[in-house]
């Protein structure tokens, strides 16, 4: 039997006459990934601080572990772990001083050993942390956030300005916290991410919630289907491929035809070779969240974000 450790019932948030959070609900399962996606301004981060007891809501109710928010913030806070956005730490701390300063303000806490090596940081235990690459700094952000031995652990676009190696490292942390049993609330505006590392994922655009469920579930529903890309086509392998597909479409000088059947590849390949079609190459691409969100906005995911 699937355990909700967070149920959250028409939650909204105003700040005078905007309103951020726009009426959501949800559930978080225990030991889960839940990733709330969306571009910045979307809603995403007054949801979490809400939840983590941070900031109030309008309306709406929230439990955490089947406590009230607004009953039982003491309680929670030492049942939960948060890694917000822009985190910093001391500069002047080691690694190790760092995570032994942050679980000192509580009375049970983990050891810093543990959590080094939790997050694969032994060999920079006793390097000063502004000397840390972003990456790094991320995971001591990690480690400090799991100094309690939270249930439940909040962290607030945790790759954000980081570089695709360091970014893949985070990934790897976050993996080794869910092994452990840990349950993962993860906002993010990266796509990959998100389908990468989520057990279920909620879409986030002008405040609500727009489609929910796993990546899989969620790209199966609001997606196109495997497309085969015919690059450099242009009209000569556009009005070829009409004979064998209803579902061809012209952008640019690429053509994208619709893989409903298996036969579809053969048959494409087939008729460009007969025919003597030029094309570059041929990409086959099934539907991402990317396109998800396209299909359901009618833009892309980095299009008219604010901060």
């Amino acid at each position: 039997m699937v355990e909700s450790v967070i149920t959250v019932s028409k939650l909204v948030k105003k700040y005078g006459d905007f309103t951020a959070v726009d009426g959501i609900d949800f559930e978080v399962h225990r030991g889960e990934v839940f990733s709330i996606l969306g571009p910045n301004g979307a809603g995403k981060t007054t949801t979490v601080e809400i939840i983590e007891c941070l900031k109030t809501k309008t309306s709406g109710e929230v439990s955490i572990l089947g406590m009230d928010i607004g009953r039982a913030t003491r309680d929670i806070k030492k049942r939960i772990g948060v890694l917000p956005q822009d985190f910093n730490a001391f500069d002047l701390l080691t690694v190790k001083e760092n995570i032994e300063y942050f679980g000192g303000m509580f009375r049970e806490h983990l050891p810093a050993e543990d959590l080094i090596t939790l997050v694969d940081l032994k060999d920079k235990r006793d390097e000063y942390f502004k000397n840390l690459s972003g990456g790094l700094k991320q995971r001591v952000g990690v480690a400090i956030s799991m100094v309690n031995d939270p249930d439940i652990i909040f962290l607030d676009e945790p790759t954000t300005g980081l570089d695709p190696k360091a970014r893949r490292e985070v990934w790897e942390v976050v993996k080794g916290l869910k092994e452990k049993g840990k349950t993962i609330i993860l906002t993010t505006h990266y796509m990959e991410e998100a389908e990468v590392l989520s057990d279920r994922v909620a879409i986030m655009d002008g405040g609500r919630f727009i489609a929910i469920g796993s990546p899989k579930d969620i790209i199966d529903r609001y997606g196109t289907g495997t497309v085969l890309m015919v690059r450099g086509g242009g009209a000569s392998a556009y009005e070829k491929l009409k004979t064998i597909s209803s579902r061809v479409e012209r952008k640019g000088e690429d053509v994208v035809v619709r893989v409903d059947r298996k036969e579809v590849l053969p048959e494409v390949v087939k008729v460009l070779e007969s025919s003597g079609s030029f094309y570059e190459e041929l990409q086959l691409r099934r539907s991402t969240l990317e396109d998800v969100f396209l299909s359901l906005t009618g833009r892309r995911l980095g299009e008219g974000e604010v901060d």
